[in-house]
């Protein structure tokens, strides 16, 4: 198994959240987004991409029209980008990004979090170095060299293509996530992706094989969860056999 095993293996690893927090969560992502260029999906690309990914996870179109309204309305709510890092259980690599109305609330929940499984949050590019942010899209296929011609005659850039079980796995540079993406939908019309979206992908595993250490796991992404501020999640940790 490779990479694009890894990614979508830890994709699916994800704990759902309940559907009150999934849109909170994304209603404040679809605010920010609207919030810095016009709210408006066909003139702001970042909005488009926030109420693509919303509409993946099932969130309403109520939900997301809230949010529209909310940024048109002139509130003036305002978000702040944060970024953690650090090393949690079986030392594996933790990337914790969140959205924030006030940053003392949320560094004390994420540090408790990370104390509490015996980790350690480290300062800031500890744990980024050692991933690569990544424009990731999968689809069903059979034959990764048709894509991989086709993208490159679309003057794409592509850093990797994986066939894995009649699924392919497309990873390009984060600035070429547009790109690629638009040459595919050309190339492949009806094409239905499993995955579209930039992620941060480690360039080494750990697998957990402590019981102790699982349960860590368990309950660390329970409480990232239970965090409202935290909108995503990346770690290096494997369930691979």
């Amino acid at each position: 198994m490779g990479r694009a095993h890894e990614v979508r293996a830890a994709s699916m690893a994800k704990t759902a959240a309940a559907k009150s927090k999934l849109n909170a969560k994304w209603g404040r992502a679809i605010y920010v987004a609207a919030k810095s260029g016009v709210p408006d999906p066909d003139l702001n690309q970042t909005l488009k991409k926030e109420i693509e990914r919303a509409k993946k996870e099932q969130v309403s179109a109520d939900v997301i029209k809230r949010a529209i309204e909310k940024a048109k309305g002139g509130a003036n709510e305002s978000y702040t980008p944060e970024r953690y890092e650090g090393f949690g259980p079986g030392n594996s690599m933790w990337i914790v990004d969140c959205l924030t109305d006030n940053h003392n609330r949320t560094l004390t929940a994420v540090r408790t979090a990370f104390n509490k499984v015996g980790g350690n949050l480290g300062a800031s590019g500890c744990v980024t170095h050692m991933f690569t942010y990544q424009a990731v899209f999968s689809f069903e296929g059979t034959n990764d060299e048709e894509v991989l011609e086709g993208l490159l005659m679309n003057d794409c850039e592509v850093d990797d293509i994986q066939l894995e079980d009649g699924i392919v796995s497309v990873f390009a540079p984060n600035t070429e996530y547009q790109k690629v993406k638009d040459a595919l939908l050309s190339l492949y019309p009806d094409v239905n992706f499993l995955e579209d979206h930039t992620t941060w992908i480690p360039s080494s595993y750990v697998k957990l094989e402590d019981e102790h250490d699982k349960q860590k796991y368990e309950r660390f992404m329970e409480m990232l969860d239970d965090c409202d501020d935290v909108q995503n999640i990346y770690h290096n940790i494997t369930t691979e056999e």
